[in-house]
């Protein structure tokens, strides 16, 4: 599967190592491992290029109010100048 926002390619049949499941439970984690809940204030910790757009996420760009979901994008949320995203919790730390 690919992504139509990044390009990032995936197996689908393969698990995610920033998800995990606990009896139905859905446990995000950042790029230093600190687990995510929805509401979090998480940082960019690397430039995000966004299709259709003219320029890039900046690193350190700070994103309030996160919503968790499951699959490859776990983050919902809302990014100043850009509007409604879905980013991979890889890409931040919490802040």
């Amino acid at each position: 599967m690919m992504c139509p926002e990044c390009g990032h390619e995936w197996n689908p049949n393969e698990v995610s190592a920033p998800i995990e499941t606990v009896s139905d439970a859905l446990i995000v984690k950042d790029s230093n491992g600190a687990v995510l809940q929805d509401g979090d204030t998480v940082i960019l910790i690397k430039d995000l290029p966004v299709k259709g757009a003219s320029k890039a996420i900046k690193a350190g760009t700070k994103v309030k109010n996160i919503k968790l979901t499951s699959g490859d994008h776990n983050i919902d949320c809302k990014v100043d100048g850009f509007g409604a995203m879905a980013l991979k919790s890889i890409f931040v730390r919490k802040g």
